[in-house]
């Protein structure tokens, strides 16, 4: 198993369980889903990354404040498909890297992650999630288990 290192802004393949799901009592997804990583910081001596991403979709927003959508360029350098896809800036899961939900990329079995968020757009998902924050408009869900 070829793992990347987690760092800000990188996109990878992951089981991501909805803030719905766990309230119906789930505690593992439903689906696979691009992620892009927010945060990666070492926990303890151990070597234990703790990380939080945010979920990638292809359903358009409710609340347009909630998603940024990402660039067809940037999909396409990303390997996504030819769809709209968005960034949510309100729903976090948080996990001990690299946490038994990380998955392969379809077709690709030992690549974990898709590549790297553009600067720019990276910049954008910090700020828009630091404001729905500071509002208290996020949901960071423990995938620690």
């Amino acid at each position: 198993m070829n793992l990347p290192i987690p760092k800000p802004g990188l996109v990878i393949r992951y089981s991501f369980l909805w803030s719905n799901e766990e309230a119906e009592g789930a505690s593992e997804s439903s689906k696979d889903r691009p992620c892009a990583v927010v945060v990666a910081a070492h926990r303890d001596p151990s070597g234990d990354i703790d990380t939080i991403v945010a979920p990638i979709t292809r359903w358009p927003p409710e609340d347009p404040t909630a998603s940024i959508e990402i660039p067809a360029a940037t999909c396409k350098s990303l390997g996504l498909d030819s769809g709209r896809h968005w960034l949510r800036l309100d729903e976090f899961n948080r996990l001990a890297w690299p946490g038994y939900d990380l998955r392969p990329i379809p077709g690709e079995p030992s690549r974990y992650d898709y590549g790297m968020l553009p600067r720019t757009l990276f910049e954008k998902l910090r700020d828009g999630i630091l404001a729905r924050q500071k509002a208290r408009a996020g949901r960071i869900i423990s995938c620690d288990n």
